[in-house]
Order: structure tokens, then C-alpha cells, then sequence
């Protein structure tokens, strides 16, 4: 346990940052997984919204420090291969 004040407050904020971080990467993978899921049946419109939507996430990510930026590099390049093979 922390036994000084500014320890305290430090824990504190961790676990709001960790919550936080928490929902962030909970959307990026909710959004990924709606790109990667998509069936022939889908319309070429929605799946673009869908990439559109998840690179967007993910880059927020990265720009606030949630996720590294070779990291989340990493994360859309598979999602434009799925929504590439969707169209195709």
C-alpha cells in the first residue's frame, strides 16, 4: 500500500488510466472483429464504414498513448487484407 500522500493519488490515477485503457482496447477489438467478420452478403459501403471506423479507433489509441504506433500499424494492415478479400 502507498503511505505517502503523492503515492496515493498516484494509485489512484493509475486505476482510472487502467480502466480507461481498458474500454479503449475493448472497442479497438469489438471494431477489428466486426471488420474481420464480414460475409459476402455484406455491402461494399458498410464494410468500408466498418475499416473506417476501427482505423479510426486505433489511431486514437496511438495518439493518446493507449497503443504503440508500430503497434497499432500492426493491428490495421490485417484488417485492410480482410476488408480487401470481403470486396474481392
Amino acid at each position: 500500500m502507498a503511505n505517502h500522500k503523492s503515492a496515493e493519488k498516484r494509485h489512484r490515477q493509475s486505476l482510472k488510466r487502467r480502466l480507461r485503457n481498458r474500454q479503449t482496447k475493448a472497442k479497438i477489438r469489438t471494431l477489428s472483429r466486426a471488420v474481420v467478420e464480414v460475409t459476402p452478403e455484406t455491402s461494399a459501403d458498410d464494410c468500408a464504414e466498418r475499416l473506417r471506423s476501427a482505423k479510426s479507433a486505433i489511431a486514437k489509441a496511438a495518439a493518446k498513448g493507449i497503443l504503440h504506433k508500430k503497434n497499432s500499424s500492426r493491428k490495421i494492415s490485417p484488417l485492410h487484407k480482410a476488408a480487401a478479400t470481403a470486396r474481392a
